[in-house]
């Protein structure tokens, strides 16, 4: 895992770190590697539907949440879209898929004893729907209750690139932007971090 701050420092340090006192995690591509899980489900939802779908079809909506994710690969093919049908049918498939599949990103769990032991608050902030979010964590050992605050997509009504997600996390965490650093994977995640205010680290995975 490399980590590069806004100035392209490899280290991730920011000057005046004494200010920052919320750290705020995407899931996918920053706890857990769980996207091409979530790609081979989708696939595997749109053949149920009888339509042959690609998991390249899914990278253009990565962090956008099930909507877009979905929603934008249906519209591609032209395929009827139920978007809660067809996102708790995607979580289904990925539950039973997943199995021993999912592990921790390499140094998540330290980094995230780290920084509690630090004193920081810690929140999730994700586009993913609850469900798929606690099969995420519950999977890699991490309790909802680590966290100070977490956010889902469905906490929201504007997803990323829209910094909502993150506006509500920072606000949850009784913080100000400029006090947090969002660590993110995905270019939609790091304009919505950007947005709200917050400095932001770029996870390379």
């Amino acid at each position: 895992m490399e980590l590069y701050d806004e100035a392209g420092r490899p280290d991730g340090t920011y000057p005046h770190t004494a200010m920052i006192k919320g750290i705020i995690f995407d899931m996918d591509g920053v706890l857990i590697d769980s996207e091409d899980l979530t790609a081979e489900a989708a696939v595997r939802m749109f053949a149920e539907k009888g339509v042959a779908v690609k998991k390249e079809d899914f990278t253009p909506f990565l962090g956008m949440g099930e909507k877009e994710y979905l929603g934008g690969v249906a519209k591609k093919y032209q395929v009827p879209f139920d978007l809660e049908r067809d996102r708790i049918r995607t979580y289904e498939i990925y539950a039973a898929i997943a199995g021993d599949q999912l592990f921790p990103l390499p140094g998540v769990l330290e980094w995230i004893e780290y920084f509690r032991r630090e004193g920081y608050l810690l929140a999730v902030g994700t586009s993913a729907h609850p469900l798929k979010m606690h099969i995420n964590l519950g999977a890699i050992g991490l309790d909802a209750s680590v966290f100070h605050a977490i956010v889902s997509g469905e906490d929201v009504k504007n997803n990323k690139p829209h910094p909502e997600i993150f506006l509500t996390a920072v606000s949850r965490l009784g913080l100000n932007p400029s006090q947090c650093v969002v660590i993110e994977d995905s270019p939609a995640g790091v304009v919505a971090a950007k947005k709200a205010g917050c400095k932001c680290i770029a996870v390379l995975t």
